[in-house]
């Protein structure tokens, strides 16, 4: 079994909400010296830039899981956790066909460059990434669990896109919850008791180089999706746990 730091929600310059700084050479490098060697690149509603930051990460001993923060037709954001870019791509495929079609307002919402392994620019993304697809969180579980991946709500006690201010409810469909850095879990089960019926991660919900928390530690025998799923359910020997030091 080994030992895995992680940070599974990290935005990219592709998240018009994140730092210039976000390119695939600082993420990795300041994910390492946090002594994080497990990330998920989760940019808003797209996957472009996660084969950059894997093409980052060759042989640095940092693993690097495909994502997206969905936000669906609730206002809801969802991490959809990925093995692979065939996988998180065949997603796409599918949010693309809900999607809409405004186009970004950079002045106001912030640009969004898809980029090389370097950081190097390659074109702007023109639609709206912040804005809702039309998937409810039904058909988004279903999707991606049928793609091998796994759902986990983002910052469900936050007021903004979290799941518990928007439904007041944590549905069953879902297999684990994420809190965000601004909490701790026994403040988070202390203001919303339904949440100790999940297994909970904090996430730094990473848009700056700072902001990596590192907060989570799994012990797996490798880093992929059925292992954390593992670990979620405590099966096998697998095992999480958010670190005090952290919280």
């Amino acid at each position: 079994m080994l030992t895995y730091r992680a940070e599974l929600h990290v935005h990219t310059v592709l998240s018009p909400c994140a730092g210039v700084e976000m390119i695939p050479p600082v993420i990795v490098q300041s994910a390492l010296e946090k002594g994080i060697n497990l990330i998920a690149v989760t940019d808003h509603n797209q996957t472009a830039n996660i084969e950059a930051v894997m093409g980052a990460a060759r042989e640095t001993g940092l693993s690097v899981l495909a994502g997206m923060e969905l936000q669906t037709q609730e206002e809801v954001h969802l991490l959809c956790l990925f093995d692979g870019l065939d996988q998180a791509e065949a997603w796409q495929r599918s949010v693309d066909r809900r999607f809409g079609s405004i186009l970004n307002d950079e002045e106001h919402i912030g640009e969004q460059y898809i980029v090389d392994a370097t950081g190097d620019f390659i074109r702007r993304e023109p639609r709206m990434l912040i804005t809702n697809v039309d998937l409810s969180l039904e058909e988004a579980v279903q999707g991606v669990n049928a793609l091998g991946g796994l759902v986990i709500p983002a910052h469900v006690e936050r007021h903004a896109y979290g799941l518990l201010a928007m439904l007041g409810f944590a549905s069953p469909i879902f297999e684990a919850l994420e809190i965000s850095r601004h909490t701790t879990p026994e403040t988070a089960c202390k203001q919303f008791p339904q949440l100790t019926s999940f297994p909970l991660l904090q996430s730094g919900d990473v848009h700056y180089p700072e902001e990596f928390l590192g907060a989570m530690e799994f012990e797996l025998e490798a880093p992929t999706i059925a292992e954390i799923r593992k670990a979620l359910q405590g099966a096998d020997g697998r095992r999480m746990k958010i670190l005090s030091q952290h919280t």
